[in-house]
């Protein structure tokens, strides 16, 4: 059951992080009077916290070497961009959680133990539950939004790439407990999926910027179009044809993630113009992060 309980605590250490800060994202996009979205938008931020601290509790000694370095748990902006999120929202965060997190241990055991894969099963449950929810919420959102029955300072469009990510979660750990495991990823649809999500972090980061920033808005245009390009080729590639395209993928990442590391800096240091939350730059940086572990896997084992 090692594997099951692996891939099942690396899985909650970063989409575990990533929904409870979708919520917050919801939550400080609401106005005043839209109070009952606000409670639920805060419930689902307590209940993903909650989750992802029972996460790390279980992963010391247990998660994998690759998934800790990667950057895609916590990047060394996190804690700031935790705090000074916490400062300009007035919604509380845990930063003891990202504390915890940075001291993680990577696993060297070859056995778990009959508790841990109980403790991983019931928190498997207990996150899917809490997924059903907020992915139900976030279609409610944009349900309302769309039909101009509800303001948020959120785009339209995020609302449903924060829904695609969410029914990935689902996806991913509904498989863990269904089969114990997850099947070897279809490469092209996994690079038509993170190329989306790349391609829209542009264009949200484009569209935060002040105007004034005409070359950080000339470059995220940039990356928005190449991951068009990159997203194009890949839904007509040949699935048994994909290495000459992955590697060119694999570059355009790096260079994006060297972008948003500069851009977390920046917006962190306050020496960006934009209205772009210290948290949501960090929180793109750990999705490219992410990204970039994943097809750096997948080029490995395609060699």
């Amino acid at each position: 059951m090692k594997e099951y309980v692996v891939l099942s605590l690396e899985t909650h250490l970063f989409f575990g992080r990533i929904m409870k800060e979708h919520a917050l994202f919801l939550l400080a996009g609401f106005p005043a009077k839209e109070t009952g979205f606000i409670r639920r938008a805060d419930q689902f931020r307590k209940e993903f916290e909650e989750g992802l601290r029972w996460t790390v509790k279980l992963a010391d000694g247990i998660v994998s070497k690759s998934v800790l370095n990667s950057g895609e748990v916590v990047t060394e902006f996190t804690e700031k961009a935790e705090c000074q999120t916490k400062n300009l929202t007035g919604i509380p965060i845990d930063t003891k959680i990202t504390e915890t997190e940075e001291r993680l241990r990577a696993g060297n055991c070859g056995m778990v133990s009959r508790e841990t894969v109980s403790q991983v099963r019931m928190l498997n449950q207990q996150m899917l539950r809490s997924l059903n929810g907020l992915i139900s919420f976030k279609e409610e959102i944009l349900r309302e939004v769309t039909r101009c029955r509800l303001y948020t300072a959120n785009y339209p469009l995020l609302i449903e790439h924060i829904l695609r990510e969410a029914k990935l979660y689902r996806q991913t750990v509904s498989e863990l407990e269904q089969r114990g495991r997850i099947a070897a990823p279809d490469l092209r649809n996994l690079e038509i999926f993170w190329n989306q999500i790349m391609m829209e972090h542009a264009q949200f980061i484009r569209g935060l910027l002040d105007p004034t920033e005409c070359g950080l808005m000339e470059t995220a245009d940039g990356f928005a179009k190449d991951y068009c390009r990159l997203l194009e080729e890949a839904r007509q590639q040949d699935c048994r044809a994909m290495n000459a395209l992955t590697t060119k993928t694999l570059q355009m990442t790096k260079q994006y993630q060297q972008f948003k590391t500069a851009g977390t800096e920046g917006i962190t240091g306050c020496e960006i113009r934009s209205i772009i939350l210290p948290l949501l730059a960090d929180h793109v940086l750990r999705e490219a992060n992410h990204y970039l572990r994943i097809l750096e896997q997948a080029q490995k084992g395609g060699d």
